[in-house]
């Protein structure tokens, strides 16, 4: 399954980049000393706890549903998750903030990576854990929206080569 996984974010940068018609902006970590293994598990493991919390809320509540069959606001459903990355990847803090901004754009890689094997998971049937279809149909269509939105935060994309991007996919 790792070969998929892998095999699925190549594939999304690859098209990210050629709708763009540029190279993705690669995302380095500008902190020095870099993460240990615990500090970057720490990270990973907030971040993956935040999307699981989102999910189930939005299983209870249904708020972003916006009428019968259609796709959820995935932004307004995640709203902790995509904050938690956005803060991840910060490269500048407040003038009065105590301590600079320290970009974990290595957290951001291994979230990443569970949401595309999220995305495997789900496409293979397994990790359903509901059997509620409308659940895992929801879950897929979050997994692979946050997948994007992730990448688009994570390479640094404008709201112009966002809104370039979406059009592209739409049409």
């Amino acid at each position: 399954m790792r070969d998929r996984i892998g095999t699925l974010l190549e594939g999304r940068r690859s098209r990210l980049s050629q709708l763009l018609g540029r190279p993705l902006a690669a995302a380095t970590s500008v902190v020095d000393p870099p993460l240990s293994p615990s500090e970057r598990e720490h990270l990973v493991s907030d971040g993956l706890d935040l999307y699981w919390n989102d999910l189930s809320w939005e299983h209870l509540t249904e708020e972003e549903r916006v009428a019968e069959g259609d796709d959820p606001l995935i932004e307004m459903a995640f709203p902790g998750f995509l904050a938690y990355v956005k803060g991840l990847l910060l490269t500048e803090a407040m003038p009065d903030s105590l301590v600079p901004a320290q970009p974990r754009p290595e957290a951001v890689e291994e979230i990443l990576r569970f949401l595309a094997g999220r995305i495997v998971e789900l496409k293979e049937g397994v990790g359903a854990e509901s059997g509620d279809p409308d659940q895992t149909r929801f879950e897929l269509i979050a997994s692979d929206r946050l997948l994007d939105l992730v990448l688009f935060r994570l390479h640094g994309l404008d709201a112009e080569e966002v809104e370039q991007v979406e059009a592209a996919a739409g049409a």
